[in-house]
C-alpha cells in the first residue's frame, strides 16, 4: 500500500510497522495509527504520518541529538498502555515545531511532552511532563569544552 502526505513524496507502507496510540496524540484523538518515516534531506528529523489523515504528520527527533536525557517514572497506567517488558524497547521522540514569532525561524522542540513508544510492539503515547529540573552537563571534546542545558 502507497502513503500520500504534503510533508513528503509518496511512500510505501509497511503494515508491520505500523504504531499504534491507543489514546491518539492530544489534539489529534483521533488518529490513532502512524508510521515513522525517514526523510530525504535529514539524517536528524524524521516523519510521523497519521495513516488516516494525510495533513497530519508531525517533524520528530531524538532528544539525544539535542544532548536532551530524561529521567521519570511511568505510572501503572502507562506502563500498561505501553506493554513495557524491557526499558531497552522504549523509543523516545521530541516533536519538533517552528516558532515563526523569532525574528529568524527556529526550530523548537516540546521537551515537556516527549513520545514514548514500544518499539517492539509499536505502541505509543505522549507523556506530559509537568516539573522539569533544570540540569547542565559539560563534555569535553578535543580540549574544548561543549556547555550544554537540559530543560
Amino acid at each position: 500500500m502507497e502513503i500520500k502526505s504534503k510533508a513528503f513524496s509518496a511512500q510505501n507502507l509497511d503494515s508491520d510497522s505500523v504504531i499504534s496510540f491507543p489514546h491518539g496524540i492530544p489534539g489529534f484523538e483521533d488518529q490513532t495509527q502512524f508510521q515513522l518515516f525517514n526523510l530525504d534531506d535529514s539524517e536528524i528529523v524524521f516523519s510521523l504520518q497519521s495513516l488516516s489523515n494525510k495533513d497530519t504528520a508531525f517533524s520528530v527527533a531524538l532528544p539525544s541529538h539535542f544532548n536532551i536525557n530524561y529521567n521519570f517514572l511511568l505510572s501503572d497506567k502507562e506502563e500498561q498502555i505501553l506493554e513495557i517488558e524491557s526499558i531497552d524497547d522504549l523509543l523516545l521522540l521530541l516533536i519538533l515545531h517552528k516558532d515563526e514569532k523569532s525574528n529568524q525561524p527556529t526550530i523548537k522542540g516540546s521537551i515537556k511532552s516527549p513520545l514514548l513508544i514500544n518499539s517492539k510492539k509499536r505502541i505509543g503515547l505522549q507523556k506530559t511532563l509537568s516539573h522539569l529540573e533544570q540540569s547542565i552537563t559539560l563534555t569535553e571534546k578535543h580540549n574544548e569544552i561543549e556547555l550544554s542545558e537540559g530543560k
